[in-house]
């Protein structure tokens, strides 16, 4: 599903606002794509503490899925 026209576009970005498509799935993704798009939340997240103050709800509802993800796959090995 990363892998799709959506995913590439995604890859691209530094950092995924509240507005851009997120993954349904995040257990279809490899670790590496899961990765990179944690690594675009967290981008997006230290950049609505600068600008804003706070986080926008959407983007730390990411996050949160982010990591359990990570932890489930973590308890799984």
């Amino acid at each position: 599903m990363y892998g799709s026209k959506i995913g590439e576009e995604m890859t691209d970005k530094l950092r995924l606002t509240p507005d851009d498509a997120f993954p349904e799935d995040l257990e279809v993704m490899t670790d590496n794509d899961l990765q990179v798009l944690d690594s675009q939340v967290q981008r997006q997240l230290d950049h609505e503490v600068v600008v804003a103050g706070e986080s926008d709800r959407e983007t730390e509802f990411r996050h949160y899925e982010l990591d359990h993800e990570f932890t489930q796959r973590d308890d799984t090995r």
